[in-house]
């Protein structure tokens, strides 16, 4: 018998029948529609800004002089982030690298938005490549204020992209059982699963404003 208005872990999204997230027999586990959708979307934008960070950084490697879009004074100037060696601490421009993942993101989305159900390992893999992804991006976030002294335009969507799926797949892991936690845990996560990303980022904005408060304010 199919449970009705269990929550996803997306605000808002409820589900039932075939789409209900849970573990089955063989230990495959479903989603929502909610989170397929989110999956899609932040992986379509996190494509969009490494494609666009990628193709300026082309148009700058032929051209010394030229000036990304987003370059638009001292601070937002997407230009000095490109010019850095943090841009490439891989050896390669880092959106290439936003291209494969962010292309992986978007395949999962529209995988779960088909019914797919996959094992918990699948979905501890992919909590720990978006924990990694978390944890570049805080990296290239502290590089950006701090060191290089310039903020990214696009580079602060695929930050955003990032940060959200993270803790809506990390919600979805602790309701449905994947990551051990607390029944508490679990109900807030399944009631406000939009919480710890909005504070995330929010603490971000807050360092962005400080750290270029007289620009900001001048």
């Amino acid at each position: 018998m199919t449970t009705l208005g269990v929550r996803d872990g997306v605000p808002g999204q409820r589900r039932g029948g075939a789409a209900e997230a849970g573990r089955r027999e063989d230990g495959a586990v479903g989603a929502g529609r909610g989170l397929g959708w989110l999956l899609v979307v932040t992986g379509a934008a996190g494509i969009l800004a490494a494609w666009v960070i990628t193709i300026d950084k082309f148009k700058l490697l032929e051209d010394p002089g030229f000036q990304p879009g987003c370059s638009l004074n001292p601070v937002v100037s997407c230009g000095n982030i490109m010019k850095s060696e943090q841009a490439a601490v891989f050896g390669f421009p880092n959106p290439m690298l936003g291209l494969v993942t962010y292309g992986v993101v978007v395949a999962i989305g529209a995988a779960l938005l088909a019914g797919a159900r996959f094992r918990g390992w699948f979905w501890l893999g992919l909590n720990g490549g978006a924990l990694f992804g978390v944890g570049f991006c805080t990296w290239l976030m502290q590089q950006s204020l701090y060191e290089i002294n310039a903020l990214c335009l696009w580079c602060c969507l695929a930050w955003t992209a990032t940060i959200t799926l993270f803790w809506y797949v990390t919600a979805h892991n602790v309701r449905t059982g994947v990551l051990p936690a607390p029944a508490a845990v679990r109900g807030f996560l399944g009631d406000f699963a939009f919480a710890p990303p909005v504070l995330h980022i929010g603490i971000i904005g807050m360092l962005i404003l400080t750290r270029w408060w007289d620009f900001w304010t001048g």
